[in-house]
């Protein structure tokens, strides 16, 4: 079912099991626990690898693992081919690009097209209006920090799937995206779906399962 490196278990079999493979955690583990996990991986297993919240030392050490993308704090290697299913990824702003970066680049090693678009936060409504044509892919994530109004807002206006992604932006009494989570939690609008803080591979794994 998995297997195992000094300090490790890996789970070699949930692609079998779910259809995504596990995704290397990197927050709290040194740079060589890293290194070798994501390693390992590369060794046993034939689907992508993915890695999330390096820090910069991490991600140093990792790119020379060769991976073939890269974006922010996420590395991915030996991307799906193709699945001609379609993700978008909404940005109120563009604070919220490091936490949407984890999402994009998850699907994209997934296999899924990925549109993205930044700075349409409801502090400036025309954006989003201006854009509001072009939202045509299956499922949309949604990012917001501060109140976390935008969600709420796409889901009164597009027939897809929502997945709201709550982002630690804001001031004062947005309380590191506490605010905005309890806000989209609240949401008037029927049928979204809500993930943690900054969990943009929370609302990537969401995504893949309703298009696959």
């Amino acid at each position: 079912m998995g297997e195992s490196i000094p300090e490790f278990r890996l789970d070699v079999d949930r692609t079998r099991r779910i259809k995504m493979p596990e995704a290397v955690y990197c927050h709290h583990k040194t740079v060589e626990q890293c290194v070798d996990i994501v390693g390992e991986f590369l060794e046993t297993s034939t689907d992508a690898v993915i890695a999330t919240r390096a820090t910069p030392d991490q991600f140093d050490a990792l790119t020379k693992l060769q991976p073939n993308s890269a974006t922010g704090t996420t590395l991915t290697w030996r991307p799906r081919p193709p699945t001609g299913r379609t993700a978008s990824v909404l940005c109120a702003g563009t604070s919220d690009l490091p936490v949407a970066s984890e999402a994009v680049e998850t699907l994209t090693a997934l296999g899924h097209s990925v549109d993205l678009k930044v700075d349409i936060g409801v502090a400036g409504l025309h954006r989003l209006l201006s854009v509001l044509d072009e939202i045509v892919a299956e499922v949309v994530i949604v990012l917001a920090g501060m109140e976390g109004a935008l969600p709420t807002v796409v889901a009164g206006l597009v027939s897809q799937p929502i997945i709201a992604v709550p982002t630690s932006v804001g001031y004062g009494t947005a309380f590191d995206g506490q605010t905005a989570l309890m806000s989209m939690l609240t949401s008037c609008a029927p049928g979204i779906s809500v993930v943690g803080i900054d969990n943009g591979y929370g609302a990537a794994s969401a995504a893949h399962r309703i298009l696959s």
